[in-house]
């Protein structure tokens, strides 16, 4: 079907795709974006007819809801300019400005993203700026309705809301929630997991914002952790926790181990969040207490906290002297410390018997052994690697290879979602330049493939790499060998619908696990799939947010022969296919203490390498 943008004629490449949502393509449009609504016949709708009668029913609305769209809200909401059309005048999307480099806001309450140089300080002022657009759209008469940190853009210290053709005005309701951001007291009470059921309301955004400052400051919405009561009949389903209140401010709450200590907060902020999610006060968010916060960083432990004296440390003014080296037995694992630091681990791996390691410490990049790499700060869209003696560091387009003997060689990457795609096994190199797969050559670099440029993401083992690529009706997952030119991409993997939030890939000797996470319908799911080297699919497994996590702790995951080891908060889990199933085999709960949802583990010699943020430790399993 030809498309028309303000009477001109539009052509829109697979290689333009910036964004693949649940209802949506985007992509760029010259120095602008352009959002495309799916028809209820697109592949990501086939097989669910529910999705595709609200497809319909979209596209219906919006012939007449984007043309009398508000032309009064703030600079900050990201608002149609053009109407997208085909030759007989029916609205297929729209254009309007592109704001990039970004982040969607979710990307905040990663732990790991603060780890990297953004402070609390900065997010708290990115909220306030967010605080007041909220404020001048619900003056205008305007509400958003499905308000939630991946409709959120994040550009310096400024919020931009995108979206916008869902917000709710005028006779044009809105009825599509995200879960983890819908008011329970907008939905069924008496249902086993949350069920819009009322319209939205100007409160409704208010309570969004508060989930939002608690996730970006903390690392933890209000209904995190994990619920384990003592007595089992008052068990609930994750789901269904937000229905009963069953905040991380309850007692039989585990509280996360990756989140910041909820005492960092201030006592006005924690009591005012403990009146809305427990005691369902509302109205709009007093942006005072964001104001009054006044944030100080622990020289000890380094945590950023608003009190007078670090809420973890006894002592907040010790100068840091890291513990010694130590073992610990504990049930049936024998735990060795290899190396703890002060600053923040950026890279690991094994390499036969030795554990090689880049660690940022007191503002120097420093490898195993101590040689300094580099001087600089963190930055959070910087990457870093390991093969064998070389470093890698690669930031904004632009990869740096520093080898011990000779001179730096500079490389040419592409990026997905603010990511430099570079990926080693140790020995080998891959990258992605212009839409091409290369490989380190002794000579430069030796081509393996075409790939889709912009959109594409890969990783690589020993022996093979897994890769995929998603824009408009294309979804193609592929594999390519270490040591043969060439991409297979006829790998048959079903992704399933909905906005896909993030994915990675633990590639083993001949199988890979890939998981990703897709928000559908509103919900978070967390899907895996295992493929073999010859890209076919021994098994696929899906699960909401709560009910497999060692599914949802994906940057931990380490493949060992045919079993994937993962860590959660509760300690490793053994993983391996069975008649086509995937199933947890066995548990370490001895590994508890030594493992969190942060940590990363490794094959080694005689165990596994576990590397967390500031420590690098040898788990041997009985």
């Amino acid at each position: 079907m030809q498309m028309y943008l303000n009477h001109q004629r539009l052509t829109l490449r697979p290689q333009d795709a910036i964004a693949k949502g649940g209802e949506a393509d985007i992509f760029r449009w010259q120095n602008d974006a352009i959002k495309l609504f799916k028809a209820p016949d697109h592949p990501d709708y086939h097989g669910f007819p529910q999705a595709q009668q609200a497809a319909q029913f979209r596209l219906d609305q919006h012939q007449t809801k984007l043309r009398q769209f508000p032309q009064n809200l703030p600079d900050r909401v990201i608002t149609p300019t053009e109407l997208v059309t085909d030759r007989a005048g029916r609205i297929w999307g729209y254009g309007m400005p592109l704001v990039e480099p970004a982040r969607v806001l979710r990307q905040y309450s990663d732990r790991a993203l603060h780890r990297s140089g953004i402070g609390n300080g900065a997010i708290a002022q990115i909220l306030q700026d967010l605080h007041g657009t909220i404020a001048a759209i619900h003056r205008v008469g305007v509400v958003m309705g499905d308000f939630n940190d991946l409709n959120v853009l994040v550009q310096g210290d400024r919020a931009y809301l995108i979206d916008a053709d869902s917000f709710q005005f005028g006779g044009f309701a809105c009825t599509v929630f995200t879960a983890a951001f819908v008011d329970p007291l907008r939905c069924d009470p008496t249902a086993n997991a949350l069920m819009l059921n009322a319209s939205y309301h100007s409160e409704t955004d208010w309570y969004a914002f508060g989930v939002m400052v608690m996730r970006s400051l903390l690392c933890v919405g209000p209904y995190g952790g994990v619920y384990k009561p003592k007595n089992p009949a008052q068990l609930v389903p994750p789901a269904a926790r937000p229905l009963h209140r069953i905040t991380i401010f309850h007692p039989e709450v585990k509280y996360p181990k990756p989140a910041l200590p909820i005492e960092s907060l201030s006592d006005d902020l924690l009591h005012y969040c403990y009146r809305v999610f427990v005691n369902d006060q509302r109205g709009p968010f007093p942006v005072k207490l964001l104001q009054d916060l006044h944030w100080r960083t622990c020289p000890q432990c380094q945590l950023e906290h608003t009190r007078a004296a670090c809420p973890v440390c006894t002592h907040a003014t010790i100068t840091p002297v890291p513990p010694p080296l130590t073992q610990t037995v504990r049930g049936t694992v024998t735990a060795t410390v290899l190396h703890r630091t002060t600053g923040l681990i950026l890279a690991a791996q094994v390499v036969g018997s030795q554990v090689q390691w880049l660690v940022h410490e007191a503002g120097q990049f420093k490898r195993e052994g101590g040689a300094v790499i580099l001087a600089g700060d963190r930055d959070p869209s910087l990457w870093a690697g390991l093969q064998g003696r070389t470093t890698l560091i690669a930031m904004a387009g632009q990869a740096i290879a520093f080898h011990p003997d000779q001179s730096p060689e500079r490389l040419a990457v592409d990026t997905h979602q603010g990511q430099p795609q570079l990926v080693t096994n140790g020995r080998d190199r891959f990258w992605l330049h212009n839409g091409q797969l290369l490989k380190a050559g002794r000579f430069g670099p030796d081509y393996w493939g075409d790939v889709l440029a912009g959109p594409t993401q890969i990783w690589v083992g020993a022996s093979f790499g897994v890769g995929y690529y998603r824009a408009g009706h294309l979804s193609v997952t592929f594999t390519f060998a270490v040591g043969q030119p060439g991409i297979n991409d006829q790998v048959r993997l079903d992704w399933g619908r909905g906005q896909l939030i993030a994915a990675h890939c633990t590639v083993g000797a001949v199988r890979s696990w890939l998981v990703w996470a897709m928000q559908t319908d509103g919900i978070t799911y967390y899907h895996g799939a295992v493929i073999h080297s010859t890209g076919a699919i021994e098994a696929q497994i899906c699960a909401a947010q709560g009910d497999a996590p060692w599914l949802e702790a994906f940057r931990t995951h380490c493949a060992v022969g045919a079993a994937l080891f993962a860590a959660t908060d509760s300690g490793i889990v053994r993983v391996e296919v069975d008649q086509g199933q995937i199933h947890v085999v066995k548990t370490f709960p001895d590994t508890e203490p030594f493992v969190s949802t942060e940590t990363q583990l490794l094959a080694g010699d005689g165990g596994l390498i576990a590397i967390s943020p500031q420590e690098i430790m040898r788990l041997q399993l009985v």
